[in-house]
Order: C-alpha cells, then structure tokens, then sequence
C-alpha cells in the first residue's frame, strides 16, 4: 500500500487541508452578511431595472429605442413622438398609490392586532 508511507500520507493531509481551506473560505465568503446584502442589492437592482424597462415599454407601447435614451436625445426632426404619443399615465400611477395605501392600511391593521 503507498498509503501507508508516512511521507505520502503527509502530502495528503497537507493537500486535504488546502482543499478544506478553500472549500471553508468558500462558506465564509459565501454567508458572509456583507456579501449576502450586496447580493440582496444587486437582486433589487435587476428587478427595479426589470420594473422601470416594463413601465417605459408600458408607457410608449413599444420597446424604448436606445437612441432615444438620454435626454433630449429624440426631438421634432425625426417625428418619433409623432409616431408613438405618449400614454395616458395617470390610471397606472393612481393604481400604484391604490395599492401602495391598501398594503400600507394592511400592515398598520396586522402591527396593531
């Protein structure tokens, strides 16, 4: 058995405790509470970028163009609001502050039983 030279053995003691060592600082980066919330961000980034795409989609009733991102970047010459007015937003943002207030009331109503 090679197993049994001591010297192999040692070699492979050394080299499980390397792979436990890594495998440890693995776990602790891992549950670290630093890296869970800036992993927690980054989730709330995506979505709220994933919200305001949807709204903006919602809003035109197309995919917005990426030339028109910035500011002042889209303007009478290329008749593009000519072609897609703008939507009436009001009816979206009046059921966003309905719900807003109804969860708000919900949570008060749970808080004080």
């Amino acid at each position: 058995m090679a197993d049994t030279d001591p010297e192999a053995l040692e070699r492979n003691i050394e080299r499980t405790r390397a792979e436990l060592a890594v495998t440890v600082d693995a776990i602790v980066d891992r549950v670290s509470p630093k890296r869970v919330a800036g992993r927690g961000v980054a989730k709330a980034k995506a979505g709220a970028q994933q919200v305001v795409a949807a709204a903006r989609d919602m809003a035109f009733g197309v995919a917005y163009p990426a030339k028109f991102a910035e500011p002042g970047a889209y303007g009478e010459q290329d008749g593009w609001h000519d072609d897609f007015p703008p939507r009436n937003l009001a009816p979206i943002l009046i059921g966003v502050g309905a719900v807003v207030v109804v969860g708000a009331a919900i949570a008060l109503w749970r808080r004080r039983r």
